[in-house]
């Protein structure tokens, strides 16, 4: 007996093998072919149906089957011929059954419930002998075809699903709402991801199956992630309070999954994303704080219907003052920026956004740079500019080290020389976009913008026309340079994550915030008003590199796990960074028209003390005095007294050559006459 059972398994086996084999080839064929095979086959499928119902009829399981009359067979060949018909105009081709959702499985139920229907219609009309073809015949016949024609199809796509999911990652969704359910439809029509299960805080859901996945509490994640070896947790949360979604993403730090999140509600309504847009967790979240809320009336107070000059437009704060500029609807938008590069690109995407909205609003891209005094005074001479948000600075803390002259020239005159044009030009508000580093700074950098601060403040106290103020906010997340982008790469390239300094604290906040804070300054002062944000609580940036390293699926290799993926290195301070950054001089702090937005009473030097200071400044940087430089500076900014060595490149070069300072001017021309 047993010789007998191997065989009949191996045989039983050698079928399905076979079959498997023909099926995946017959796939593989060109799609036209794939179609007209199909097409043959389910008309083999009616005939079988029409056999089988017959035979099921009147019990009939012997192989050779009850004798068949003339009108029989016409019977049959109608109901074949037109079937066919009736699957190609239903479309039933037209899918791909690997793929094959609901839409196609009621096209083949409504192909099957019409060839019954002709099969029927033939029978009443060809009125053959009653015991030739039984009038329950179609009955039977549709639950035969149904089976035949739709069941093979679903076979099929079951084996190749599982044959894809085998392959997927294996993914949690957390989220069992619309969205989590669309994310689901979305995944089972792709080949990377295979939920196993849906994670979800309502209990009336829990415990529930949806779509063939369960729903499962939060708290059996940890279980769920090690039992199913889980790689990714998927948040499909896009409309939860941003409380909530903190809560959850911390709830996530410690597990060990890569964790990821669909685009937030507002973007989908919105069509600039859709729920199967996978992506990474949003600055935001890592940010781990809500963001400050816009007041609208502000923003727009001093853009809609007005001129609005953008300096520094290709920039990271700059093109994102110019996205949310656009949204205000100016009546005409004038863009600066040095880079050919930046300015083009910027430019195509405001354009861009104003053909989606159908707005009207003129863009004047213009090349150029802000320490050319007779292109700014020509410029706001030929532009009735209403409003200039000034973003063009050097702000790279140890770049401006390097390049010492160059840096203090931009950051200064660049922002001295654009004030006196708004001043000559009758601008209404010119904000200046400053830094938290300009605070008690260490670095030519912040001391550099706290000069600039100073340049707007003193002109503010000698003239009523124009209103200046600044903006000082701390890092801004996502922005060139910034450290949220150089940690996913350092994640991606696998490791090590480089930090300065494992006690080194940031402020930060979002590009979109820092924005709107701008435009709402811009409403808010009245004439020489430094405005800084309520920025909450700095944050570490080790503590920022290892929660990246944690959502991103990886354990954080340390004296206390020696075994994890990814290591964080400390490189020491570059040179002028500090530990701490802040964003007040003193205690003289008073409140604004926004819960967010604090007023700070800062001292500045009086306008004729401060021009002296410009005078020595613009001597120095000619020469390339570097000593000079930090000489003013330090007599100036207040705080700025703890400076390291200068890092200079051009100016150690020249030192270490012997040249002497007296010499540089032939090297360097005067630029004074440009001036």
């Amino acid at each position: 007996m047993r010789p007998v059972k191997r065989l009949a398994d191996r045989t039983v086996g050698g079928i399905v093998t076979s079959t498997v084999v023909a099926v995946e080839k017959m796939i593989e064929l060109p799609r036209n072919i794939k179609q007209a095979l199909l097409l043959v086959l389910d008309i083999g499928f009616v005939a079988a149906a029409l056999w089988s119902a017959r035979a099921l009829r009147y019990w009939q399981t012997d192989v050779v089957p009850l004798p068949i009359g003339l009108v029989e067979l016409i019977i049959a060949g109608v109901t074949m011929a037109v079937s066919a018909v009736i699957f190609l105009r239903l479309g039933l081709y037209r899918a791909v059954i690997r793929f094959m959702g609901q839409q196609a499985v009621w096209a083949i139920i409504r192909g099957v419930t019409y060839s019954t229907m002709v099969l029927g219609a033939c029978i009443f009309f060809l009125q053959p002998a009653p015991l030739s073809v039984p009038r329950s015949l179609p009955i039977i016949y549709w639950g035969m075809a149904l089976l035949l024609v739709g069941g093979t199809r679903m076979v099929v796509r079951a084996y190749y699903q599982d044959k894809l999911y085998s392959a997927c990652q294996k993914v949690i969704i957390y989220g069992a709402g619309e969205s989590g359910r669309q994310l689901l439809t979305a995944l089972y029509h792709g080949d990377q991801f295979r939920a196993v299960y849906f994670v979800d805080d309502d209990p009336n859901i829990q415990r529930s199956v949806i779509n063939g996945v369960q729903v499962e509490r939060p708290d059996r994640l940890p279980e769920l992630i090690e039992e199913h070896d889980i790689q990714q947790v998927l948040l499909a949360l896009p409309s939860v309070s941003q409380e909530r979604r903190k809560q959850i993403i911390n709830d996530l730090v410690n597990l060990p999954v890569y964790v990821r999140t669909v685009p937030k509600f507002v973007e989908i309504l919105q069509g600039k994303a859709s729920v199967d847009e996978i992506q990474d967790i949003e600055l935001e979240d890592l940010l781990g704080r809500d963001p400050v809320p816009p007041h609208p009336e502000l923003i727009d107070r001093c853009i809609t219907g007005k001129v609005v000059m953008v300096t520094g437009a290709g920039g990271s704060i700059g093109s994102e003052l110019c996205r949310q500029i656009l949204l205000a609807q100016p009546r005409e938008m004038v863009l600066l920026d040095s880079s050919e590069y930046a300015l083009y690109t910027v430019e195509r995407e405001l354009r861009a956004m104003l053909d989606a909205s159908g707005s009207q609003c003129e863009i004047a891209s213009l090349l150029g740079s802000v320490q050319d005094r007779r292109r700014l005074q020509r410029i706001f001479g030929s532009f009735d500019i209403d409003t200039i948000y000034h973003a063009a600075a050097y702000k790279h803390v140890p770049l401006v080290e390097y390049n010492v002259a160059e840096g203090v020239a931009n950051n200064v005159f660049g922002t001295w020389y654009a004030a006196e044009a708004a001043v000559e030009a009758g601008v209404e508000t010119f904000v200046l976009v400053s830094t938290d580093k300009a605070v008690r700074p260490t670095n030519i950098m912040g001391a550099s913008k706290r000069f600039a601060e100073m340049c707007c403040q003193s002109l503010a106290s000698k003239q009523p026309g124009t209103r200046f103020c600044m903006v000082r906010f701390g890092n801004v997340l996502g922005s060139s340079g910034s450290v949220v982008p150089l940690f996913r790469e350092q994640i991606r390239a696998g490791g090590p994550l480089t930090v300065t300094h494992p006690e080194v604290t940031r402020y930060f906040m979002t590009i979109s915030e820092a924005a709107q804070l701008v435009l709402q300054a811009s409403a808010m002062g009245t004439g020489g008003d430094v405005f800084v944000l309520d920025m909450g609580e700095p944050v570490k940036i080790s503590d920022l590199a290892r929660r990246m390293i944690r959502l991103s699926g990886y354990t954080v290799q340390d004296e206390e796990n020696p075994g994890g993926d990814l290591e964080i290195t400390f490189t020491g301070l570059r040179p002028g960074e500090k530990l701490y950054e802040e964003l007040l001089l003193g205690d003289n702090v008073s409140g604004t028209g926004h819960p967010m937005i604090m007023r700070a009473e800062e001292e500045y030097p009086p306008l004729d003390r401060l021009q002296a200071w410009l005078a020595g400044l613009d001597t120095h940087c000619d020469h390339m005095d570097c000593d000079g430089i930090k000489a003013v500076l330090m007599e100036a900014v207040s705080g700025f007294e703890e400076h390291e060595g200068m890092h200079d490149h051009l100016w150690n070069r020249q030192q270490a050559a012997g040249a002497q300072t007296s010499n540089v001017k032939e090297l360097f021309p005067d630029r004074s006459a440009d001036k």
